[in-house]
């Protein structure tokens, strides 16, 4: 069941925490069930809105995306990070989802999964940090990161295919495991998004294309403008707070949601 308010509600959610290591669809979901929004078109709409957010990412790193096909605009630098970098960064996780995702609809989209899955990943993502304070930073930026780091970081978005974990917070974790600055790893995250989620939603469309009809339209608008508006702040908000701010923080924000809404929902 899906209304106007509700659909602006979960654009802004989606919005905020697209770009925050605390799972976007996670969110989705509990807002979902907070708000009685259920239902197989309301699980379409949660992956749709992400798609608004992520398109916000194509306003921050155009020129880098124009770089992709040889294509240099003013005084932009020559970028180092190609179409191969990409393609190992979103391969793994795009295999996965087309293997999975029967199972991840039916059965990770609930919301005792994403308390599970807001758990485990904050725990990843405070071993990450842990672990990064005794390695070497090699890449201080996205254009030295390397072929082979993009492949490891790649493999590590493959958890962000449960529902809770987080897409950026897997990648970075994954980024500070093998050497990469955790700004470095987000931008990197972020860059990679844009064609990862365009596959990922365009699936999800063809595959769910029988729970729709032209009542959502509206719904799926409304929701789709409001993250994307919001997710434009928000980005360059999150990219200036990793100067100052390490992934623990956040991994202590998953557990206090997890736990709250476990003993006041649940």
């Amino acid at each position: 069941m899906m209304d106007y308010i509700s659909a602006l509600i979960m654009g802004l959610v989606e919005g905020l925490a697209e770009f925050l290591p605390i799972s976007s669809t996670g969110h989705l979901i509990l807002t979902g069930e907070l708000l009685g929004a259920t239902g197989e078109a309301v699980k379409t709409f949660e992956i749709f809105i992400q798609l608004g957010a992520i398109l916000a990412a194509t306003v921050l790193y155009w020129k880098r995306i124009l770089g992709l096909f040889g294509i240099r605009v003013g005084n932009a630098p020559q970028y180092k990070i190609n179409l191969l970098h990409v393609l190992l960064g979103i391969i793994p996780a795009l295999t996965a989802g087309f293997l999975l995702h029967g199972f991840i609809k039916e059965v990770l989209f609930s919301p005792e999964t994403v308390l599970i899955g807001l758990v485990v990943g904050g725990v990843l993502m405070i071993v990450a940090e842990k672990y990064a304070e005794k390695r070497e930073i090699k890449a201080h930026t996205i254009d030295d990161i390397t072929y082979l780091q993009a492949l490891q970081i790649g493999l590590f978005q493959m958890l962000a295919v449960w529902p809770g974990f987080s897409r950026s917070g897997s990648t970075m974790s994954g980024g500070l495991f093998f050497g990469v600055h955790r700004k470095a790893a987000a931008d990197f995250s972020f860059f990679i998004a844009i064609p990862m989620m365009v596959g990922a939603t365009g699936y999800d469309l063809l595959k769910s294309w029988e729970h729709l009809s032209t009542g959502d339209i509206g719904y799926f608008a409304v929701g789709f403008i409001t993250a994307f508006v919001v997710a434009l702040f928000a980005m360059v908000g999150f990219l200036k707070l990793l100067e100052r701010v390490k992934l623990t923080w956040f991994a202590i924000y998953r557990f206090v949601l997890a736990a709250l809404f476990w003993l006041f929902v649940l």
